[in-house]
């Protein structure tokens, strides 16, 4: 079982100058769990202060059996030795890696970030190397959280990556379940709250770069989110990079600090020619792509990227040209994992991804599509691609919202990529938190054209039903936003939620 003593602790602190004052009188002491949550507390626990915290949590605490406390605040009422620090989330994020007894090193890591794509990326690759590991890969997403190969072993996320004790906590699951392998996305929150300090991943992934999370609650700036970004190359054995990203020289900057060159690669789509004029390694063209089949064919430059022995035509599940990017990384990041083409080959020709491109058919009304997109860069992409691979005569319907508390500059970006290709958009919830979800709808109606018709239905389930049942067969109606989503954020409430595929699915059997 895992167990950790204040010995252990101080010296992990002092290895990183965290430590600031140490009231327990016996270092030998240990701790048989560790929690943030006082509600989680059990004897012989340690107990971490963090977050907007209130002193009566740690009260709470030690009436059950909390045996000490980390903070970066001296509680006088407490009745429990605390060990005082400068950063309570690194120290966090140290002492659960040792308390698990460092499970990510028993795991060959691939991980990726990007403001699109990481999703996507993330299951293809989990697809491909389930045929190399034989069912032995965990997968940490912003849909799901897989640590072992039982249907019970798959929880839904609640964060696209969690908070340090619950990372490590997952991991140490892993491990034990025998999964070798470990595909995680890593948000720039992450980086930002400090919930994967000192971790360290075999392959890292940079997909691509555009505004998102910029606001009081996330990134002050944008160079403070590519900042966050790029940590995730920083702590990369291996980088990838998509050569097509914005900023690609700071990005291949961060890059090539903590790697050597021939440790970093870089794709792209044939005939693309680099701002930086930077060497690509693997290339890939569309030799189709429709809404019912989508094939590429991928191509080694380099003599690094002919090494990889990746050269071939394959087919995608997903269509998009925008998931052939993805694809291409998936395909880079498994061979650098073991994988062969044949393991490419079917995992890319199989994979699905809840809540991602779902289309169903409507008898007597439009196609519907149900995805995630909930930016600019997401939604341009979506509208875009369908715009262009449909043949309709009618509307394009977006029904979307956006998220309350976070994220404010999205809500310019949806309007903005409804206007480029929509022609109706009903506006609706969509995690409103503590926001009034109507003035949210507004700050996206104020960007949207005079063009598009704009209509607001508070209620997220009626806004689904209505348009689906308001459209003709030549409309496509697009629901995007929250996919697979079980629950509505709302005030401190994670309030249940039918989600959006759910229901689409009730309206098409109803019909």
């Amino acid at each position: 079982m895992p167990r950790i003593n204040v010995e252990s602790i101080l010296e992990l602190l002092n290895e990183h100058d965290l430590l600031v004052d140490n009231e327990f009188e016996n270092n030998s002491d240990s701790f048989t769990g560790i929690t943030y949550n006082s509600k989680n507390v059990s004897k012989n626990d340690l107990f971490f202060c963090k977050g907007n915290f209130k002193e009566s949590y740690l009260i709470d605490a030690i009436k059950l059996g909390a045996l000490g406390y980390i903070s970066e605040v001296k509680y006088k009422n407490a009745t429990i030795p605390g060990i005082i620090v400068k950063n309570v989330q690194k120290t966090m994020s140290l002492i659960s890696a040792a308390f698990f007894g460092f499970p990510e090193n028993n795991l060959k890591i691939i991980a990726y970030t990007g403001t699109k794509g990481k999703t996507t990326s993330a299951y293809f690759t989990k697809s491909i190397l389930e045929n190399t590991s034989k069912d032995h890969t965990a997968l940490f997403s912003t849909i799901n959280t897989v640590v072992g190969p039982k249907p019970e072993d798959a929880t839904k996320s609640s964060l696209t990556t969690p908070e340090s004790l619950d990372l490590f906590t997952n991991m140490y699951k892993s491990v034990n379940n025998k999964m070798s392998k470990l595909v995680m996305e890593v948000s720039s929150q992450a980086y930002k709250k400090d919930r994967v300090y000192n971790l360290k991943y075999d392959i890292g992934v940079f997909l691509n770069i555009s505004p998102d999370h910029i606001g009081k609650n996330e990134h002050p700036t944008f160079a403070d989110y590519l900042h966050c970004k790029e940590q995730l190359l920083v702590n990369s054995k291996v980088c990838v990079i998509n050569a097509e990203t914005d900023y690609l020289k700071d990005v291949y900057g961060a890059a090539k600090a903590t790697s050597p060159l021939d440790d970093v690669y870089l794709y792209a789509r044939k005939g693309y020619q680099n701002s930086e004029d930077l060497p690509v390694d693997i290339q890939f063209e569309s030799l189709v792509d429709n809404l019912n089949e989508s094939q590429i064919k991928i191509s080694a430059v380099t003599e690094k990227g002919k090494a990889l022995n990746i050269d071939g035509i394959y087919d995608i599940n997903l269509p998009g040209d925008y998931n052939e990017s993805n694809a291409v990384a998936a395909a880079i990041t498994s061979a650098l994992s073991g994988s062969t083409t044949e393991d490419i080959e079917a995992g890319l020709s199989s994979t699905i991804v809840p809540g991602r491109m779902e289309s169903y058919t409507v008898k007597n009304h439009a196609n519907v599509y149900v995805d995630y997109a909930h930016n600019y860069a997401s939604m341009h992409s979506l509208l875009e691609y369908l715009s262009n691979q449909t043949k309709h005569d009618g509307k394009i319907i977006v029904v979307t919202g956006s998220a309350g508390d976070k994220g404010e500059d999205r809500r310019e970006g949806l309007g903005k990529a409804i206007s480029e290709f929509g022609d109706q958009a009903v506006l609706t919830m969509d995690d409103p938190a503590t926001e009034d979800p109507k003035d949210i709808a507004q700050q996206i109606a104020d960007n949207i054209s005079e063009n598009v018709r704009v209509s607001y239905i508070e209620d997220r389930k009626t806004a689904i039903i209505n348009t689906i049942k308001n459209s003709n067969p030549e409309d496509i109606v697009i629901i995007a936003g929250k996919g697979h989503d079980p629950y509505q954020k709302i005030n401190s409430q994670d309030v249940p939620y039918e989600s959006d595929s759910v229901i689409v699915q009730q309206v098409v059997k109803g019909l």
